[in-house]
């Protein structure tokens, strides 16, 4: 099996790419690039990583901090480094590999017009920052 098909098949089961085509979920494994991050390693850094890419894990988990407490963990399928790519901001969290990690990645300055190319994406996206403010919010209380 080509690695790309192995992307392929695992983007089928992301509820982030479930509304495309096995076509268009195909050009997005090709579209994106891979990344492969070890335990312990810091992909993000707060306050000073900043608009670099946005990343879609597909095997491994990752830990957000923010001001050094551990706050929620991401697994197969959720994504992250969003809100810096789309501002062009730092990031406001540092995002760990809790595990070998496996991503795809996408240039910050591409995202914008991917998200336009694939309205239902950008639809799961927007869903994704609609959990992180709830629970943001659950953080807070």
């Amino acid at each position: 099996m080509d690695v790309r098909d192995d992307v392929t098949e695992l983007l089928a089961g992301f509820s982030l790419f479930a509304d495309l085509s096995s076509a268009e979920r195909e050009r997005v494994a090709h579209t994106f690039k891979e990344a492969w991050f070890a335990e312990g390693e810091r992909i993000l850094r707060q306050g000073i990583s900043g608009g670099s890419a946005f990343y879609v894990i597909l095997e491994g988990s990752a830990g957000i901090r923010v001001d050094g407490v551990e706050r929620w963990s991401l697994k197969p399928g959720e994504f992250f480094g969003e809100i810096s790519s789309l501002l062009g901001e730092v990031a406001v969290a540092d995002i760990m590999a809790l595990t070998p990690l496996r991503c795809l990645v996408l240039d910050g300055d591409q995202l914008e017009s991917f998200l336009v190319s694939h309205p239902k994406v950008m639809y799961r996206v927007l869903q994704g920052e609609a959990r992180k403010v709830r629970n943001t919010t659950q953080w807070q209380n």
